[in-house]
């Protein structure tokens, strides 16, 4: 089959009793007439990779706001420094430890150390590269040790946001989501689970293409715990017109973004990868957690990720004006964690000297 340059409308029925319409076609080249189904539609979108910054991170910072994260980092350190040693990397908003997090939550049990947020991804249990499989039951025991060990440093307004995938239980079920496994057995309290739907994922033939992981949002509270609506609200909203009793129905920012989210994968492949990729195998992308750290946290709080990884939640709270704290066990990862962050103050510093850029559906973001 030719390119799809080649390809024309015809006015030929898909099927030779159907009446002859417009919507009713299909498509032929020069040679072949192509009698698929999926060949009626219309051609989909060309697949558009993840920028390496999106564009509303590289905004600048008020004054007030990079004060109060320089304060809160100068804090932060003193009370982990005391309990851990210094950290392998630390600058204003960020500080990284090369440690494995379970030993070292544990060992700020008696510190004056709190965070205000948590959001990370941990192993899955899969045999990632960064992974030690273990048995189903031992690797639910230790995600709640873990877990256990993070409620322990966060505050008592504080909230808890953990990204898990699928495992199969022997006899029980092939692509078993985590969550189910251990979301009742944390000291926390769920307030609910968000899906992110992706559109890039693996095949199947038996079942229905995954496409969604789980998001669940916990907080130490059942009540009092911060929750920015306002900063998250999308402005795609379908009848932005719309009144009742001469009033606009919809808030003035933005309708809710719901419990089902959709952000692209960060992708790999020919024309396809992601400019925010990188060598770590399981990276989720930096628009989730702007909004996670946007909607759970405020200027100047801690934002802690016990399994860093390539530091996007680090990315989010710098790029936010909050202190990143992140533990990570390998140290290729965290030096790549630096790297990442360097690259991200170059991109601001010239979205600070070329505002007009951040005008551009692309952006400054594009050009790396």
């Amino acid at each position: 089959m030719k390119s799809s340059a080649a390809f024309k409308n015809s006015n030929l029925s898909l099927f030779a009793d159907e009446p002859e319409t417009p919507v009713s076609r299909r498509w032929e080249t020069e040679d072949a007439v192509d009698d698929r189904p999926i060949a009626q539609n219309p051609p989909p979108p060309p697949h558009r990779p993840t920028s390496a910054v999106p564009t509303w991170l590289l905004r600048p910072l008020q004054s007030q706001v990079l004060k109060a994260q320089h304060d809160a980092t100068t804090r932060t350190l003193v009370s982990l420094e005391e309990f851990l040693g210094r950290p392998l990397h630390a600058e204003a908003g960020f500080i990284l430890y090369n440690r494995d997090c379970l030993e070292a939550l544990r060992s700020l049990s008696g510190s004056r150390f709190r965070t205000q947020l948590t959001v990370t991804s941990p192993p899955y249990n899969i045999g990632k590269a960064y992974e030690t499989v273990r048995g189903l039951q031992d690797y639910v025991q230790w995600s709640v040790d873990w877990i256990t060990a993070v409620h322990g440093v966060t505050g008592p307004t504080g909230a808890f946001w953990l990204n898990l995938g699928y495992v199969p239980v022997a006899q029980k079920g092939r692509a078993v989501p985590i969550p189910y496994l251990i979301w009742d057995k944390t000291p926390f309290f769920l307030i609910q689970e968000v899906v992110w739907n992706y559109g890039a994922g693996v095949s199947a033939r038996q079942s229905f293409s995954p496409r969604n992981e789980k998001w669940l949002f916990y907080s130490v509270s059942h009540s009092q715990y911060t929750f920015n609506l306002d900063d998250v609200r999308d402005p795609n909203v379908k009848y932005p017109n719309q009144k009742k009793n001469g009033k606009y129905r919809c808030n003035p920012l933005g309708k809710n973004p719901s419990d089902v989210w959709q952000f692209p994968k960060v992708t790999t492949g020919t024309n396809r990868s992601s400019k925010e990729r990188t060598p770590h195998p399981a990276q989720f992308p930096l628009g989730i957690v702007e909004r996670l750290v946007r909607v759970s946290s405020n200027s100047g709080d801690v934002v802690l990720d016990p399994f860093s990884g390539s530091a996007s939640t680090g990315i989010a709270a710098v790029g936010t004006g909050r202190v990143f704290v992140g533990f990570e066990i390998r140290e290729d990862y965290c030096r790549l964690s630096v790297e990442r962050l360097r690259r991200f103050r170059q991109l601001r510093d010239e979205a600070e000297r070329q505002p007009s850029l951040l005008n551009d559906d692309l952006g400054l973001s594009e050009l790396y």
